[in-house]
C-alpha cells in the first residue's frame, strides 16, 4: 500500500485504485523524486498539476508537503473516485482545499485551461501503452501553461525513449530507479528573449 511519505499527513495510507488499470509509482521512487524536488526547493507554495493522477500519489504528496494548489487530473473513474478520497485526507489535515480533482481526459482538460493558468511543478506519469507523438502532443499543450522556474517530471518504463521535448520545454536531468525512469525538464528560454 502507497503512503505519504512527508509532510502534514506524512505516514498516511493512501487509498489505492483496484486493478491492474494503473501502476502506482513506488514508495521508493517518491521518496528519491521528492528529496530531488525539495533540493530544487519548488515544492513549498507551488500551483502543482498531476496529469494521468492514477491514485493522486504526487499530487497529494506535494499538498502534504505545502504546496499551495494541487490539481489532479484522471479520466477513468474508479481512479478519479480514488482520487477524490486521497484529496479529502490532505484537504482535512491542512484544513482548507489544496487538491481539485478534475475528472476528465488530460488533453480536454489543458485545452480547456484559461492561458493565464500556470504551474510550477507539473508530473506527467501516463500508462506506459501511451504512444511517444501522444506524449509530445500532451507536453506541447502544457507548455504554455507553465510557469517561469517551473519543473515537469515525466514518468515513464526505464525501456521507453526520452520523450520528445516541445519548443519552450529543456530537459535538465533524468535518473532511473529500476524499471522506472524520471525525466525532469524546465521552461527553455525562447529565441529573443
Amino acid at each position: 500500500m502507497s503512503r505519504i511519505i512527508a509532510g502534514a499527513a506524512g505516514g498516511t495510507p493512501l487509498a489505492g485504485v483496484p486493478g491492474t488499470m494503473t501502476r502506482p509509482t513506488t514508495d521508493r521512487v517518491k521518496e528519491a523524486l521528492f528529496s530531488r524536488l525539495d533540493a530544487f526547493d519548488v515544492i513549498a507554495g507551488a500551483r502543482v498539476l498531476d496529469l494521468y493522477a492514477g491514485s493522486g500519489s504526487l499530487g497529494v504528496e506535494s499538498g502534504s508537503r505545502g504546496a499551495g494548489s494541487v490539481d489532479l487530473v484522471e479520466s477513468d473513474a474508479k481512479a478519479s473516485a480514488v482520487c477524490q478520497r486521497n484529496a479529502d485526507l490532505i484537504n482535512t489535515v491542512t484544513g482548507r482545499k489544496v487538491v481539485t480533482v478534475h475528472r476528465s481526459k488530460v488533453e480536454s482538460f489543458l485545452d480547456r485551461t484559461a492561458a493565464a493558468v500556470l504551474w510550477d511543478l507539473a508530473f506527467l506519469d501516463p500508462p506506459y501503452p501511451l504512444d511517444e507523438p501522444s506524449l509530445a502532443a500532451v507536453l506541447a499543450k502544457l507548455t504554455p501553461h507553465l510557469a517561469e522556474g517551473a519543473v515537469v517530471v515525466v514518468e515513464r518504463s526505464s525501456r521507453a525513449p526520452e520523450p520528445d521535448w516541445p519548443d519552450g520545454i529543456e530537459r535538465f536531468a533524468e535518473k532511473k530507479y529500476g524499471e522506472t525512469r524520471l525525466w525532469f525538464a524546465e521552461p527553455g528560454v525562447e529565441a529573443g528573449d
